[in-house]
């Protein structure tokens, strides 16, 4: 199945089922919000199945991505990893930070009371903070148990999503150095317009991984074609890694962090940092610079035959207001 979230006036929009091709949608059947539904998954999927099989016929009215909101507008928790590993060692070697402890996923806990839409202008304070794009994957459950093993994570994951999730390079490394994470370097995270379920992935879906390049173009050009598939942990051990000592709650949101790839020189990166971080290696000193306001990013996963998944992210990072 394919969800999208549309306004109506609500903070958390009125859930839509979505056909397979992303032209059409229909209000869900019985049920108000994507959150009520991961609340009630088992007793809600199977209807709203039937009804995701019922618009894939020509049913629906036309499906207008650019007036969606993230899926979910706002979650209870947004928990971040960082589980590619050729980005982290770059990012460890260029700037001589400690190496992480093997055999652990990164993780931290962000923001999650909003979502911005897809194709919503992106407001920030400077240009001078550094402005950097980040694309991800990642997935959304239901309520998990504290001390949920790697095999049953995988069962409690009910979405797959397309994140932005952007940073403020400058600060970051500020915020490091206290010991305590990050809040002033990682605003409000970008969703794409569609949540999809696992297994309209297909083959796409191995080992709880999304086995796809995630096609990054900035100010119209092709920045990045990294492939999904080498996390060196699957969504179910990230899931599994959160739920340890806690229970996750129905909503909870896991990113997979920048999807890299080892021949980042070859196919791109997801993010600049990346891009800045070969350029120091390869020639001494960053070349790149960081975001501008009125620069444009796009991120879309597609099919392998190309055919429509999340839908795009393509959004334009602008100064923000004053109050």
């Amino acid at each position: 199945m394919k969800f999208a979230t549309m306004y109506d006036g609500s903070p958390d929009g009125q859930l839509h089922v979505v056909s397979c091709d992303l032209t059409r949608i229909e209000p869900a059947n019985g049920v108000a919000t994507l959150q009520s539904l991961l609340e009630n998954w088992t007793g809600l999927a199977p209807a709203l199945e039937e009804q995701y099989a019922a618009l894939n016929e020509a049913q629906g009215i036309p499906f207008d991505q650019g007036a969606a909101l993230a899926p979910l507008p706002r979650a209870w928790q947004w928990l971040d990893g960082s589980a590619f590993e050729s980005h982290g060692d770059l990012m460890q070697k260029v700037f001589r930070i400690d190496p992480s402890p093997k055999g652990r996923p990164l993780m931290y806990q962000g923001i999650s009371d909003h979502f911005l839409p897809a194709t919503a202008d992106v407001p920030l304070p400077s240009e001078e903070d550094g402005i950097d794009f980040e694309g991800e994957f990642g997935v959304i459950c239901d309520a998990v148990p504290m001390g949920t093993g790697t095999t049953s994570a995988r069962n409690h994951i009910r979405l797959v999503v397309q994140i932005n999730d952007w940073s403020l390079r400058t600060l970051a490394p500020i915020e490091m150095k206290t010991g305590f994470g990050w809040v002033q370097a990682k605003p409000a995270c970008s969703m794409a317009p569609v949540a999809v379920t696992p297994d309209e992935l297909g083959g796409a879906w191995r080992d709880a991984r999304v086995d796809l390049p995630l096609l990054v173009h900035w100010n119209g050009k092709k920045f990045g074609a990294a492939e999904g598939y080498p996390m060196s942990y699957g969504f179910d051990e990230l899931v599994a890694h959160a739920a340890r000592t806690r229970r996750l709650v129905a909503g909870t949101v896991i990113g997979s962090g920048t999807v890299s790839n080892d021949n980042y020189r070859e196919i791109g990166s997801s993010c600049i940092a990346e891009r800045r971080g070969i350029e120091i290696l390869d020639q001494g000193a960053p070349q790149t610079s960081y975001m501008s306001f009125g620069d444009r990013v796009r991120m879309e996963c597609q099919t392998r035959d190309g055919a429509p998944l999340f839908g795009a992210i393509d959004q334009r990072v602008v100064l923000s207001q004053k109050p």
